[in-house]
C-alpha cells in the first residue's frame, strides 16, 4: 500500500505522535509512506491546496495522526478536514485509519470525530490505535503499535471496515421569532455570549437575540470571527510556567479581561464537521493559556446550537464533559431542531436560576473521571507545569486516595470480618445496620433542625 500520514499537530516533525507512524514505516518497509505535515502547513495548504489533493489521491490509506487538543483533534486538522471536503476530491474506497497519543483524556471524542468525517468523505474507516504519549518509549507499546498496523493491513485485504452511523440528514431549521417584549430594565451582572457567527447567518443571530431579549441580566456578545487571533494552539508549552502565551496577539489577555470575568458564559455556534467547526476549536485550543486550570469553575453555561444536535452524539459528549471537568452547571444547550423558542427561553429561565441561586451540581463520571487523569498529570510533571501545580495545590485537587489512611485501615478490618465465616454468621444485618447509621444521624439532625 502507499500509506499517506496526514500529520496534524503543529509541531510537525517534532510531533511525539509522528514518531508512531516513523516507527511503522521501519517495521512495515514492503509498504511506501508519505507524510503530509497539514498541520504544521495549514496556512500554506489555505493559500493552495491542490498538493494536498494531489497526494490523497495517489493514496491507498490514508492515516490521521495528532495529538488530542481539547476533547477533539488540533485546530489545524479541523481545518485542513474543512479544505478536504470543500475541495470535492473523490476518496470513495480509499482506507483510513487514525493514530493519537494523549493522557486519554477524551480520546474517544476525538477518535469519533475523525471517524464520522472520514465517513462523510466516502472512506473506509479502519478502528485507530489510541496510545499514551510515552507508550513509543516500552516494548508493550511498540508491540501495540506493531498489532495495530498489522490489524490495518489485514482489514484493508479483507475488504473490512467499520459501519457507518453519520445520518447527515438535512438541517431541521425551524425559524426563531422574537419575543413581542423583552426583559427590561435588565438587572446587573455579566453574561458574556461567545460566538463565530457569520454576518450572513440570521438563524444563529436570531437564536443570540431572543436569548438577550428573555435573559433579565445584562448580556453582550463577543464573536471571535473579529479578533485577530494569528494561529492555533501550537502545543509549545511556552505557558507552562508563566501562564503567558507564545503568540503576540494578546488572546491569552483578551481571554481573561473579556471571557473569564463574566458570572455566565454561552457558547453560539453552527454545528460544522460534526464538531463545532474549526473557527470555534481554534479559540477552545488557545484556552490552553490556562493549562489545566479550571479556572471559571461554579460559572454556569450555557449553548445555542444551530444545526441537528440530536444525531451528534459525539458532540453531546463533547459539551456535557466540557462542563463537568471545568466544575460548570450546564443550563442547558438551545437547538433550533424542534421548538427553538421554547428551549431558547428555558436556557435564559435557567441561567438565571443558577445565577440567582449560585447552583452547581456535583461532578458526574465526565468531570470526575477527567480530573483524575489531570489530577495524576499535573502531579508528576509539577516541576514543569508550575502554574497548574500551584492551582491544584490552592483548590485541594490533589485528592490522591492513599492519603486516606483511616479508610483503608476501617476496610481492612470489614474485610477480616467478612473473611471470617463465624464471626460473619454471627453480624447478622449488622453490616447493612453499620454502613446506613452516619446517614440515620444526618437525617435525625434535619428532622430536629425542622422542628424547630
Amino acid at each position: 500500500m502507499h500509506i499517506l500520514v496526514l500529520n496534524g499537530s503543529p509541531k510537525g516533525d517534532y510531533s511525539i505522535t509522528l514518531q508512531t507512524s516513523l516507527y511503522l514505516q521501519q517495521q512495515f518497509p514492503e509498504h511506501s509512506f508519505e507524510i503530509l505535515h497539514v498541520g504544521q502547513r495549514i496556512k500554506l495548504l489555505e493559500r493552495d491546496f491542490a498538493p494536498a489533493i494531489e497526494a490523497v489521491q495517489k493514496a491507498d490509506l490514508l492515516l490521521f495522526s495528532y495529538p488530542v487538543y481539547t476533547f477533539i483533534a488540533p485546530s489545524q486538522l479541523h481545518r485542513f478536514i474543512e479544505l478536504l471536503k470543500a475541495s470535492g476530491a473523490d476518496l470513495k474506497g480509499k482506507f483510513a485509519t487514525q493514530i493519537s497519543t494523549s493522557k486519554h483524556f477524551y480520546d474517544v471524542t476525538a477518535h469519533r470525530y475523525i471517524e464520522d468525517n472520514c465517513h462523510d468523505l466516502g472512506l473506509n474507516y479502519i478502528r485507530g490505535l489510541s496510545a499514551d504519549m510515552d507508550d513509543l518509549l516500552t516494548e508493550k507499546g511498540q508491540k501495540e503499535a506493531r498489532d495495530f498496523m498489522q490489524y490495518v493491513v489485514w482489514c484493508v485485504a479483507q475488504q473490512i471496515c467499520e459501519p457507518s452511523s453519520v445520518k447527515n440528514t438535512p438541517a431541521k431549521q425551524v425559524p426563531v421569532t422574537l419575543p413581542a417584549e423583552t426583559v427590561e430594565p435588565k438587572q446587573s451582572g455579566d453574561v458574556v455570549i461567545i460566538t463565530d457567527c457569520e454576518a450572513d447567518n440570521v438563524q444563529l443571530q436570531q437564536m443570540i437575540a431572543r436569548f438577550q431579549a428573555k435573559l433579565a441580566i445584562q448580556s453582550r456578545v463577543v464573536n471571535i470571527r473579529e479578533y485577530p487571533i494569528k494561529g492555533g494552539c501550537l502545543g509549545c508549552f511556552n505557558c507552562a510556567v508563566s501562564g503567558k502565551c507564545i503568540y503576540t496577539d494578546g488572546f491569552d489577555e483578551f481571554l481573561r479581561n473579556q471571557i473569564q470575568t463574566a458570572d455566565a458564559m454561552v457558547f453560539a455556534f453552527k454545528i460544522k464537521d460534526h464538531s463545532m467547526g474549526a473557527v470555534f476549536k481554534q479559540y477552545n485550543d488557545r484556552e490552553f493559556c490556562n493549562g489545566h486550570r479550571t479556572v471559571t469553575m461554579g460559572m454556569p453555561v450555557g449553548y445555542l446550537i444551530s444545526g441537528n444536535y440530536s444525531e451528534e452524539y459525539n458532540l453531546q459528549m463533547i459539551v456535557e464533559a466540557r462542563s463537568e471537568v471545568g466544575g460548570n452547571f450546564l443550563a442547558g444547550v438551545a437547538t433550533d431542531e424542534f421548538h427553538p423558542n421554547e428551549e431558547i427561553d428555558a436556557l435564559a429561565a435557567k441561567l438565571q436560576y443558577a445565577l440567582t441561586y449560585r447552583y452547581v451540581q456535583p461532578q458526574n463520571f465526565y468531570g470526575i473521571g477527567g480530573m483524575k487523569i489531570f489530577r495524576d498529570l499535573i502531579y508528576l510533571m509539577q516541576g514543569m507545569m508550575k502554574a497548574d501545580h500551584k492551582f491544584y495545590k490552592a483548590h485541594g485537587q490533589y485528592d490522591f486516595p492513599q492519603k486516606k489512611k483511616g479508610m483503608v485501615v476501617k476496610m481492612y478490618l470489614v474485610g477480616a470480618l467478612l473473611s471470617n465465616p463465624k464471626l460473619k454468621g454471627k453480624m447478622g444485618n449488622k453490616m447493612n445496620e453499620g454502613m446506613i447509621a452516619p446517614y440515620k444521624k444526618v437525617l435525625d439532625r434535619a428532622k430536629k433542625q425542622t422542628v424547630q
